[in-house]
């Protein structure tokens, strides 16, 4: 038992770096399309999404309007703060506590896959709204 939590230990001490690396590059492309979006630079944001999001939605514009219409927050987003990276049935999840313009704050969670092109956005969940407390 203590060999085996040995190995688990040193294997994650390990792969640390590389999974800070990657939650710093994952941060980035979210927070480069939150910012595309407040700029209303819909081309620059559509550049972060995958191919699978591209493929669904065929254009920048077409993708602009989902956004604009369906998350509102992400469109008008004020402040993201950067929650847990997460690993679920081997794919990565980025959560972001998103504040609108209006100071609503709105949890998501960031599907992210990398593409030759590197990290990019394959799908957002708006999650349960935070408890916050007084």
């Amino acid at each position: 038992m203590n060999r085996f939590l040995g190995f688990f230990i040193g294997f994650w001490l390990l792969l640390s770096p590389v999974f800070a690396q990657d939650a710093r590059a994952i941060e980035g492309v979210i927070g480069n399309q939150l910012q595309a979006f407040n700029d209303r630079d819909v081309d620059a944001a559509w550049q972060y999404a995958s191919p699978n999001i591209q493929a669904i939605f065929r254009t920048p514009e077409n993708f602009g309007q989902m956004v604009q219409r369906g998350y509102p927050m992400v469109w008008n987003n004020a402040d993201a703060q950067f929650l847990e990276l997460r690993e679920i049935a081997g794919r990565l999840w980025q959560k972001v506590m998103i504040r609108d313009a209006r100071g609503g704050l709105h949890l998501l969670d960031y599907e992210m896959i990398e593409t030759g092109a590197g990290w990019q956005i394959n799908a957002v969940q708006l999650l349960p709204a935070p408890d916050v407390g007084a």
